[in-house]
């Protein structure tokens, strides 16, 4: 899966799941700051990424993970390792 298909599949979750219009979600969108996720919202938000994604994101690299483009490079980087 490319980049930009990965990029796409999260923004589509963030989207539906933080009700956000579509064409305001970039790869600098913070979840904290701009989608005021809180940190129940974050945690079933990895959850539905690791379902998405066939992947495992341990919680000590969750809390590293602040925007939407670290989330993209998290997902690129591990399905690189399969």
């Amino acid at each position: 899966m490319t980049r930009s298909e990965i990029f796409t599949k999260i923004a589509d979750i963030i989207a539906d799941r933080f009700e956000v219009d579509r064409d305001q979600i970039n790869e600098q969108l913070n979840f904290k700051q701009d989608l005021d996720a809180d940190s129940i919202d974050f945690v079933e938000f990895v959850l539905e990424l690791e379902d998405t994604f066939n992947a495992e994101i341990s919680d000590e690299d969750a809390e590293k993970l602040n925007t939407i483009g670290e989330v993209v490079d998290y997902i690129v980087a591990h399905q690189e390792q399969k």
